[in-house]
């Protein structure tokens, strides 16, 4: 598909439901936000409707709508930042008349029917969505452009991850030029009380690091969970894995947490330089080069998951020092 066919499907349709992938990070409700407040102001007499499970750690950037299945019937249903149906945020896409995939990540689509955009350069798919405003002349609300620049801000790590590149930074000018709210976005992310900061504190001196690979693994483990078990999992499975990032030494850092809901461990998996995607495909996850994850049985499967990591960062150091 091309953005041009995008916005034609967009227009055809007078009810349109935006969703996005579960337990959602900033990049997926920015995405969401954004494209519905850009089709609410380009196309105000279309009924446009966002709905998906909450999140406690992003809930400051909006509430999700609470949708009736009737109003799925004889709907476009766009999915954001998810091309895979085990992690659509709302299984009655199924209900609607079509379904549009439009995404960053290297995974290929398993939802039958659906047209499908991906576009693996861009490092956010709020990126993409600005993207596809600029380029197409399209307007957004501040709130719209607010959200999409939130996305952008923790999908590339604070422009620091590939692909992060100059168009990355050309779409975010626009979206600065049409009243993104910078402040509001990193004071509501970047800073924190007192208590999230000893929270971190005390998880940073759980880690562990193979110096000999370059590879640092957190496991946060039921009994390690107990000590914060009011504390939402992805303030703990999301929120803890950059800890361990910016060590010279480390190549490689992970972590992996108990999900109790699920009887899974949650593995988050980051990198400097090196390309892990391919290890988290194959435990069945999947994501950016540099920047994916996993659900895994346990904490047995997550230790073959930090094997490979230790032969994939010496191979990686074999072959800089080579």
């Amino acid at each position: 598909m091309t953005y041009q066919e995008i916005w034609n499907l967009i227009e055809k349709y007078n009810r349109i439901i935006v969703l996005r992938h579960s337990r959602p990070d900033l990049d997926a409700l920015g995405s969401q936000i954004g494209l519905v407040q850009a089709i609410n102001v380009n196309y105000p007499n279309k009924e446009v409707y966002m709905t998906g499970d909450s999140s406690a750690r992003y809930g400051f950037i909006g509430k999700m709508d609470e949708l009736t299945d009737d109003l799925f019937k004889d709907a476009l249903v766009i999915i954001c930042d998810v091309a895979v149906k085990e992690m659509v945020s709302d299984d009655r896409y199924k209900l609607a008349k079509e379904v549009l995939i439009i995404d960053h990540h290297k995974n290929p689509s398993n939802i039958e029917g659906a047209k499908v955009y991906i576009d693996e350069s861009k490092v956010a798919c709020a990126e993409l969505i600005g993207d596809m405003l600029l380029t197409q002349n399209k307007d957004i609300t501040s709130y719209g452009a607010t959200a999409l620049y939130g996305g952008i801000v923790t999908d590339s790590g604070r422009f620091q991850y590939q692909p992060t590149n100059e168009k990355t930074f050309k779409v975010a000018a626009f979206l600065l030029s049409k009243g993104a709210d910078m402040n509001f976005i990193y004071d509501n992310i970047y800073v924190e009380t007192l208590a999230q900061r000893q929270m971190k504190n005390y998880f940073s001196n759980l880690y562990q690091v193979d110096e000999e690979s370059g590879v640092a693994y957190l496991k946060c483990t039921k009994e390690v969970l107990a000590k914060y078990k009011d504390v939402p999992f992805f303030d703990i499975s999301r929120g803890m894995v950059n800890l361990m990032a910016g060590v010279s030494e480390v190549l490689i850092w992970c972590n992996f947490t108990y999900d109790e809901e699920n009887d899974k461990v949650v593995g988050e998996f980051r990198s400097r330089g090196v390309e892990i995607v391919d290890i988290a495909k194959k435990y069945g996850g999947g994501g950016h080069p540099c920047a994916c994850g996993a659900t895994l049985k346990d904490y047995n499967e997550a230790d073959l998951v930090i094997e490979d990591f230790k032969k994939l960062a010496k191979e990686y150091k074999e072959k800089e020092n080579s």
